[in-house]
């Protein structure tokens, strides 16, 4: 049982198309969309908004997502009408960026809470800076992948990152991001036969760096 999410839109399309490519880092995540008007115009609607919800509620409550200022309104009084309004709360923040940082939390286990606090870091810049001093545990490694260290990929690696007791950071060029930001991970534009230095302190460095090691090997499970 994870948390669920909806995402409300004015256009059907966009909605369905978000909630595609989010499915795709969190095959696990109940995503639901609620976009346009019943009739196909655009617009957002209140019963849509509603029935999503409760679709995506298995029990560990709602994220709801919205892309511009009406359809804040309709999803706050959608929440407002349910019997148990605290079991979903409105994110306000990017609806592409928020998405992705939910669902990637909410496939690892993440509560509401975290899954919201997921959210708030996505509208903030990209966890992205330049190269620090080294964690204590470092391994170099190049991808194979065909995509390099793009959505999919930066969510699996994410995702397999928590709960792990350790600090962890992917170094390319002169650029790092923090592992566990699948934003962070995305703005590094690592591509395939990149050679990338992931650093990891913490109780639990070694295995962090075999997790990651391990994901590399195995092209983050693509299909070959």
């Amino acid at each position: 049982m994870s948390v669920g999410l909806v995402l409300v839109s004015h256009s059907a399309k966009l909605a369905e198309g978000l909630a595609e490519v989010a499915a795709q880092m969190a095959p696990d995540v109940t995503i639901v969309p609620s976009g346009g008007l019943p009739d196909g115009g655009i617009g957002t609607d209140y019963d849509s908004v509603v029935a999503a919800v409760q679709r995506a509620d298995s029990g560990a409550g709602v994220v709801l997502l919205y892309d511009l200022g009406s359809a804040q309104m309709t999803a706050e009084l959608a929440v407002e009408s349910l019997a148990d309004p605290e079991a979903v709360v409105v994110a306000d923040a990017p609806l592409v960026e928020g998405t992705v940082a939910a669902a990637v939390a909410a496939q690892g286990g993440a509560d509401r809470a975290a899954a919201l606090e997921a959210v708030v870091a996505a509208g903030a810049a990209a966890d992205l800076g330049p190269a620090t001093e080294p964690l204590s545990d470092c391994v170099e490694l190049t991808l194979t992948n065909e995509i390099g260290l793009h959505a999919r990929p930066a969510a699996v690696v994410a995702r397999s990152l928590a709960g792990i007791e350790a600090e962890v950071s992917i170094r390319l060029g002169d650029q790092e991001a923090d592992a566990h930001s699948v934003l962070a991970l995305m703005a590094l534009g690592a591509r395939q036969g990149d050679r990338i230095q992931v650093r990891a302190g913490g109780p639990q460095a070694a295995e962090a760096l075999r997790v990651v090691q391990d994901l590399v090997h195995d092209n983050f499970h693509e299909p070959t």
